[in-house]
C-alpha cells in the first residue's frame, strides 16, 4: 500500500510514493541496504520513539510525529551509522530522502496527513 503524504501546515506534498512499515520485521528492516531513495518516495514506521542508521548506505530526514500526526522535531540529513535521541513524544516516524524537509520548510509543530494511494 502507497501513501500520498501532505504537510497540512505548509501545504506542500512530502512523499507521494511512501510505503509503511507496522510489523516487527518491516519496523526492523526499515531502509536496510537501500542505495536510492528517490524524492517522493519514503517511509512511515509505526510505533516508533528512536531509529539507527545501521547498515544504511544513504542519509535521510527522519521526522518523528505524534499521535495526531504533528510534528515532534526532525534529524535533517541523518547519515548512516547513527542512533537518533529517544522522542517520548513520538508514536511513528517518517524517514525521507536527505533535504526533503529542508526543502519544503518543514518544521517541528507541523502537522502532517496520510492518503491512501489507489493501487
Amino acid at each position: 500500500m502507497r501513501y500520498r503524504v501532505m504537510n497540512l501546515t505548509r501545504n506542500t506534498l512530502l512523499a507521494d510514493q511512501a510505503s509503511r512499515a507496522d510489523s516487527f520485521m518491516q519496523r526492523f528492516k526499515g531502509l536496510m541496504g537501500v542505495t536510492d531513495l528517490p524524492m517522493g518516495h519514503g517511509l512511515h514506521i509505526a510505533p516508533c520513539t528512536s531509529i539507527h542508521t545501521f547498515f544504511m548506505k544513504i542519509p535521510i530526514d527522519a521526522i518523528f510525529l505524534d499521535a495526531s500526526q504533528q510534528i515532534v522535531d526532525i534529524c535533517h540529513a541523518m547519515p548512516p551509522w547513527k542512533v537518533s535521541r529517544v522522542y517520548f513524544g513520538a508514536k511513528s516516524v517518517l524517514e525521507l530522502p536527505a533535504g526533503t524537509a529542508a526543502a519544503s520548510k518543514t518544521e517541528a509543530g507541523d502537522r502532517l496527513s496520510f492518503e491512501v494511494q489507489p493501487s
